[in-house]
């Protein structure tokens, strides 16, 4: 029975309620004796005080088993159990990845076999593969959904862009097709020419168990997040699907830790990404309790985005989309737009919503309405 499913929803419910429902039932029957004045009601034991006390557990238990279940298919913070008792292993092996071409360079192809999405709470048209990363020594799920235009004739031999989106820590690459219900939103503006039609790709962000995050960083000797991400991914995707191989087709979205990650690998590899979609983010990592790339010094200092912006030998030919409320996101937004110099450009939009999926979800639409000024239909 899987985690997000709506089967363990219900099982839940139905725990919850005959916990209820128990604990009812031992206090009328408690109550019945001492009204009935006939018959004396007799000395509580420890087997009895054991049994109450074990009732009212159980009620504990199963209530905040349930509201766990209903705000983790809210959010998708676990797509599975592997990830919410850390006993999956995502880290196959942590090699010293080769040095970067860019985006188009040639390599070994890397065919895969997709199914349906395993989450109850993604479209049945978003496909699942199972990839092992070639150069990050990184194994994991990628989700991905093509555009409404893939399929029709009319574009059998047309490239189109892609967008990778990276979920917040925790968090599952179901959250942006479930949560987010990004496809949903943009399929039919895609149709309809008012969005550009993407390819859009969730690769898997929590590689380290539910107490780490992997800040995307490649850490030696522990994970190769970054190079999973802007290198095994992106060669799987221009691999099995027409996507186009060219950086200034390809863009990153995330929220939250996600949007972090967006923001700092869009600067780290302008020769592979042309803009990123960042909301709620952050550019210390130190602001995610759980960061990995937080506890040592430099580490901290080169992951950070304003860093990567400041010291950058040019100006990256990047484009960014932040968004943010006043004590979550909008200052290191307005640190990243004083420093922008062209030909980097930064826009800003300001929230007030909490540091929730509701909050990103309606900004989804006019996230990518401005991307689509940035990375356009044609081609």
């Amino acid at each position: 029975m899987t985690l997000t499913g709506t089967p363990f929803l219900i099982l839940t419910i139905i725990l919850f309620v005959a916990s209820i429902a128990l604990a009812m039932a031992q206090w009328r029957n408690a109550g019945a004796l001492r009204r009935n004045p006939r018959q004396r009601a007799p000395r509580r034991g420890p087997l009895q005080a054991a049994g109450y006390l074990g009732t009212i557990l159980f009620c504990q238990f199963t209530a905040v088993a349930m509201v766990f279940v209903l705000v983790n298919n809210a959010n998708l913070l676990y797509d599975n159990w592997g990830d919410l008792l850390g006993t999956a292993s995502h880290v196959r092996a942590v090699p010293d990845p080769p040095k970067d071409d860019g985006a188009g360079a040639p390599g070994p192809k890397v065919i895969q076999a997709f199914r349906p999405a395993d989450s109850d709470a993604v479209p049945r048209t978003v496909k699942q593969t199972d990839l092992k990363g070639r150069l990050s020594g990184v194994d994991g799920e990628v989700l991905v959904w093509t555009p409404p235009q893939y399929d029709e004739p009319a574009y059998k031999d047309k490239k189109f862009p892609v967008v990778e989106l990276l979920a917040g820590f925790p968090g599952s690459a179901s959250a942006w097709f479930g949560a987010m219900d990004v496809s949903n939103q943009l399929g039919p503006l895609m149709k309809a020419g008012q969005v550009t039609p993407f390819i859009l790709v969730a690769p898997r962000v929590t590689l380290l168990g539910p107490n780490t995050d992997s800040g995307c960083a490649d850490v030696p000797g522990k994970v190769n997040a970054e190079t999973w991400l802007s290198r095994d991914v992106p060669q799987m995707v221009t691999d099995n699907f027409r996507a186009d191989t060219t950086p200034d087709r390809w863009a990153l979205a995330g929220y939250s830790a996600g949007a972090h990650c967006a923001t700092r690998l869009a600067l780290a590899h302008p020769n592979r990404y042309r803009a990123a979609i960042s909301m709620s983010g952050y550019n210390d990592p130190g602001q995610e309790p759980a960061s990995l790339t937080a506890k040592d010094p430099k580490l901290r200092e080169s992951a950070n985005p304003l860093t990567l912006l400041t010291h950058a030998a040019t100006p990256p030919n990047v484009a960014l989309y932040l968004t943010g409320r006043k004590d979550d996101g909008l200052g290191d937004a307005t640190a990243l737009q004083r420093a922008a110099k062209n030909p980097t450009t930064v826009t800003m939009v300001e929230t007030t919503g909490p540091h929730l999926t509701s909050t990103w979800k309606p900004l989804v639409v006019p996230a990518f309405t401005w991307l689509t000024g940035i990375i356009p239909p044609g081609r």
